[in-house]
């Protein structure tokens, strides 16, 4: 692809003759004629041919734009749609139908430039962003001489028309389409900052749903036709949704300086971040963490949320949890919306029971709870590794500080006898290390000395550390606080993969398991179970959980 510049019509073939005309892309701006750039009107002026695409009625948004620097010697080419939203009934439904008129009106565009015509394309917006103008340059820009004129977009018109900021300092901008599914706009909606949906009309009623679902509904706005005439701005839950038309959109605004939308009742939920950073947020998750007032939290994971504009962060140690949840649980009793965070899954050893159990005391019982899933330690150390828990598991903490060792080493023993995989989450500290070593004793009482143990540490982490070592060899002085183990049943297989065998080391677990005891007393790679991808529950328990 080349770009001609200044504006020159045709390619030179050398000899004074010319060869092949040049195509343009231009985009034109939101609507107000007076909003097209100054290249886009020198395009214009100089092109032997314009064209725009238009619905079956004929009118063209696009050519409106422009028509005051359409001259009566301008050759037009309307391109019409043989579809927009009704059903058709070409062999390839609506997409075959549309694949086949641009095509078409490709090739009408290359006799033009064959000709030696200049041709210039126009569209609303910018040519790029959403634009019909995208399905001629894919077809045309490799054989011909291409520019793209930008132009203003219907965004960036929506913010001007609103007079607000649409992202500022480390927001995030997501453009969203309005006819993506409901339950993927919000889960978008609910893990950004700031949002613009397009393509209403007919989508408007699920798209709001998701915003409100989202918890955005309160500050987003509803911006139609900008700069155009029959301009209309206001907010998304006053806009009535049979007035929307497909020229309109939604809009969620920078939350920098944003007055806070008062709350009836406080809310404390309490959120995990996964093993590590941003990468293992899921989206519900990152929404709760933008649309709390306060975050409450061992210092650590708190870090590991970005800083908001506005928001409040209460760091404590890592041992106070009831007096944390507390805390938490008193600023929700003043009407405030509060995150408390934790790492990994908030569920598994970390602080959902201790705000539950707080919350279950007479002065905080009448405050809303919610407890967020999160990826925990287990299933991220397994997925680095394989597929240890690819069958039953028992999740164990090594640490006594909560509970006897007594305690600790009867469900070890009895985990074990049961042939059950086990992952180990606390297994030492610096102050305490000899329980990994008890363990590995009490274990191999039950389990081969080959049986494979996953040493996970810092899991998702910088410093990331997967390792596979026998039961026997496992070293009490290599684990520490920040590393998870997962120990083999009788059925765990190792496998170093590569065509030589010299490959990665995995290791799994199989779904299918041997119906005679002493099968199990046979260590081996057992064939790969052909096996439903789902076990079959009745639908009245519901969805079983790995």
């Amino acid at each position: 692809m080349s770009t001609q510049s200044p504006l020159t019509t045709g390619t030179d073939s050398g000899d004074g003759s010319s060869r092949t005309g040049q195509l343009y892309g231009v985009g034109l701006g939101p609507g107000d004629p007076s909003l097209m750039t100054v290249r886009a009107v020198q395009v214009i002026a100089r092109a032997d041919v314009i064209a725009y695409h238009s619905a079956r009625h004929g009118r063209s948004i696009a050519r409106s734009i422009a028509a005051e620097h359409l001259r009566p010697d301008h050759i037009e080419e309307p391109l019409v749609y043989p579809v927009t939203t009704e059903t058709t009934d070409h062999p390839g439904g609506y997409q075959g139908a549309m694949d086949e008129f641009y095509t078409e009106s490709a090739a009408r565009l290359a006799v033009h430039l064959d000709a030696g015509r200049t041709v210039a394309v126009i569209a609303e917006g910018d040519p790029l962003f959403y634009g019909s103008y995208m399905h001629m340059h894919k077809r045309l820009a490799d054989r011909y001489p291409t520019e793209v004129i930008p132009g203003v977009t219907s965004v960036s018109a929506a913010a001007a028309r609103l007079g607000t900021p649409l992202v500022e300092g480390e927001e995030v901008l997501t453009i969203l389409p309005g006819t993506l599914p409901e339950e993927e706009l919000t889960a978008r909606l609910a893990s950004t900052d700031s949002a613009v949906v397009m393509k209403l009309g007919r989508t408007f009623p699920a798209v709001r749903r998701a915003v409100e679902r989202s918890g955005r509904l309160a500050d987003a706005r509803y911006v139609e036709r900008a700069t155009m005439s029959g301009e209309r701005t206001g907010t998304l839950a006053g806009t009535d949704p049979d007035s929307v038309p497909y020229f309109s959109v939604a809009v969620l605004p920078s939350r920098v300086d944003a007055t806070p939308v008062p709350s009836a009742t406080g809310e404390v939920v309490v959120v995990g971040t996964g093993p590590a950073g941003p990468l293992w947020l899921t989206p519900e998750t990152r929404g709760a963490l933008a649309a709390a007032e306060d975050l409450v939290g061992y210092t650590t994971y708190l870090d590991r949320v970005p800083v908001r504009p506005g928001q409040l962060r209460h760091g404590s140690d890592n041992k106070v949890e009831s007096e944390r949840a507390e805390f938490a649980l008193d600023l929700a009793r003043r009407g405030r919306r509060v995150a408390v965070v934790s790492g990994g899954d908030p569920g598994v050893f970390a602080m959902a029971t201790a705000v539950l159990e707080v919350a279950s005391a007479a002065p905080y019982r009448d405050v809303p709870v919610r407890v967020l899933p999160g990826v925990t330690a287990a299933n991220a150390a397994a997925a680095a590794a394989g597929a240890p828990l690819g069958h039953d598991y028992a999740v164990l903490s090594l640490s006594d500080r909560l509970k006897p060792w007594e305690v600790i080493a009867e469900r070890l023993h009895a985990a074990a006898a049961a042939d059950l995989v086990l992952a180990l989450y606390n297994p030492g500290s610096r102050s305490r290390n000899w329980q990994v070593g008890k363990a590995r004793e009490l274990l191999l009482e039950h389990r081969a000395p080959d049986t494979p143990v996953v040493l996970g540490r810092d899991v998702g982490g910088p410093e990331q550390s997967v390792r596979i070592v026998r039961l026997a060899d496992l070293d009490p002085a290599q684990v520490d606080m920040r590393t998870i183990l997962l120990i083999g049943s009788s059925q765990t297989v190792t496998v170093r993969r590569g065509e030589d065998g010299d490959g990665e080391e995995i290791v799994w677990t199989p779904r299918r398991y041997p119906e005679t005891s002493e099968a199990r007393e046979v260590p081996g790679t057992p064939e790969t179970p052909e096996v439903p991808e789902t076990p079959e529950v009745p639908e009245s328990l519901g969805s079983p959980q790995t």
